[in-house]
C-alpha cells in the first residue's frame, strides 16, 4: 500500500486550508497517511525560513492577500488574525501523536478540527479543554490529551529531525514513497496526479 508522509504544524494556516483533501486523495489511491506534526518555527530556523512576523513587509502583505484569496476560493471560514496565534504547538501535537498510537478515532479529522479551532473558531489550541473537545469530536478518548507526553515529546522532536533530513522546509508538506516532495495545499492536485502515475 502506498504511504504518504505528511508533515504539518497545528497552527499552520496553509495546513488548515488543505481541509480534508489529502484524506480524499489517499482514499482514492488506497494510500495511508503518516501524520507527522512538527514545530514549524524550529523548522524555519533550521532550513533558512523566516517566521511570518519577521518577514519583509511586502511578503507579509502578500501572504495576507493570498490567504484570504485561497480561503475564499475554497469556501472555508478563515480569520486572518486569529486571537490565539501564534501559540504553543506542542500540546496539540502530542495529542495527535497519542491519537495515532491509540488508533480508535479519525486522525485526519482530529488534525482538521485542531486547525479549524485556531483559524476559524478563535480558540487557543494549546489549551487542554480545546484539545479534549477536538479529540472527543474525532472519536477519541479526551484523556489522550494527558497521556503519552514523553513519547509525544520524543516523536515531535524526531519528526522535526526527519523533516530536516528529508528536505522539508514548510507546511503542509507531502512526500511520496518514490521521494517526490510537494509543498503547500495548492499542490495537492499535483500529488493526486503523481499518485495516479505511480499506481498506473
Amino acid at each position: 500500500m502506498t504511504q504518504i508522509d505528511y508533515f504539518f504544524a497545528t497552527i499552520s494556516p496553509y495546513s488548515y486550508l488543505a481541509g480534508n483533501r489529502l484524506e480524499e486523495i489517499a482514499a482514492k489511491h488506497d494510500a495511508t497517511i503518516n501524520y507527522k506534526p512538527l514545530d514549524i518555527m524550529a523548522l524555519f530556523a533550521r532550513t533558512g525560513g523566516t517566521p511570518p512576523k519577521d518577514r519583509h513587509v511586502s511578503r507579509i502583505e502578500y501572504r495576507a492577500q493570498e490567504l484570504l484569496r485561497q480561503s475564499k476560493n475554497l469556501g472555508m471560514e478563515f480569520n486572518l488574525q486569529p486571537a490565539h496565534w501564534p501559540t504553543n504547538m506542542a500540546p496539540s501535537s502530542y495529542a495527535i501523536i497519542a491519537a495515532i498510537k491509540d488508533g480508535s478515532g479519525d486522525v485526519g479529522k482530529l488534525c482538521q478540527l485542531i486547525l479549524r479551532a485556531c483559524w476559524a473558531e478563535e480558540k487557543d489550541v494549546a489549551q487542554d479543554d480545546v484539545i479534549r473537545d477536538c479529540l472527543a469530536n474525532a472519536g477519541f478518548d479526551p484523556e489522550l490529551a494527558n497521556s503519552g507526553l514523553l513519547v509525544g515529546a520524543e516523536t515531535y522532536a524526531a519528526n522535526l529531525e526527519e523533516a530536516v533530513d528529508r528536505g522539508v522546509f514548510g507546511a503542509p508538506f507531502y512526500i511520496t514513497p518514490d521521494g517526490q516532495r510537494f509543498w503547500g495545499q495548492d499542490r495537492l492536485d499535483d500529488l493526486d496526479r503523481h499518485l495516479s502515475e505511480m499506481n498506473g
